[in-house]
């Protein structure tokens, strides 16, 4: 009798740690995302894909296992994540944050016709959606890289003017203030003198460099060094090439 009685109660100790493995799973996810420790949010995300039987858990997961691999660079397979996402038709805020997710990988390959023509279908099934302001900038972001000046500053605009309050009002405003023409930047400093000394360094290797100074929603001052004042994306994409052959960390500005 008693050894039954453990075998049961154990059976049922059992059953009680099985159960709450996949929910508990999400949480985890997104600590591990936040902690920035990717190839976790993506094992632990395969799983739940995997073995949840709740569809809606599983649409989370796969949100959650394409943001990884775009974290990682694997850009093909973060698409197809988000893709999945948008094609169980989930609440739409779920959809939009899939959406949004998958122009951000266009956008990092380069892809930016991509990236331009599926922001400008979210907002054409969502032009309510909560993330509009956001939605308003990738089309910014995607007619700058396509030079398309006066087509982004309409959407800069509209940022500044229908959502003051937003997250990207203040880049909004940097764009519209500077001039229209590409650059690299290679670090964003609160110490001055640090970017003056990367400057030295840059001219060093025979690289004009200059800082941009902004500032931050929060009123903090930010020192940017860029290279280069180039009409065309693809004499920026060299010059970024031989900047990361020197090993700087590079990012093509707007």
């Amino acid at each position: 009798m008693t050894l039954g009685k453990n075998l049961t109660v154990s059976m049922i100790l059992g059953l009680l740690t099985l159960i709450p493995l996949a929910y508990a799973a999400l949480p985890d996810i997104e600590a591990a995302v936040m902690n920035k420790d990717y190839a976790q949010a993506r094992d632990l995300a395969s799983k739940i894909i995997k073995d949840s039987n709740d569809p809606a858990q599983r649409t989370e997961a796969q949100y959650y296992y394409g943001l990884a691999q775009l974290r990682l660079g694997q850009y093909s397979q973060a698409r197809s994540a988000f893709q999945s996402v948008m094609d169980t038709h989930p609440a739409h805020d779920v959809y939009d944050k899939a959406a949004l997710s998958l122009i951000e990988g266009f956008y990092m390959e380069g892809l930016y016709t991509d990236a331009l023509d599926t922001a400008k279908q979210l907002l054409k099934k969502s032009p309510y959606s909560s993330f509009l302001s956001l939605i308003y900038f990738k089309i910014a972001g995607a007619d700058l890289k396509l030079m398309r000046w006066e087509d982004a500053n309409k959407y800069l605009n509209k940022i500044i003017n229908e959502f003051p309050k937003s997250p990207e009002v203040q880049v909004a405003k940097q764009l519209l203030e500077e001039k229209q023409y590409f650059a690299v930047q290679v670090g964003a400093f609160l110490d001055k003198g640090r970017a003056l000394s990367l400057i030295d360094d840059l001219k060093g290797n025979g690289q004009y460099a200059y800082v941009v100074e902004t500032t931050a929603s929060d009123g903090q001052k930010y020192y940017r060094v860029r290279v280069g004042q180039m009409s065309s994306l693809e004499s920026a994409e060299d010059l970024k090439k031989r900047l990361d052959k020197l090993g700087y960390p590079t990012l093509i500005y707007p």
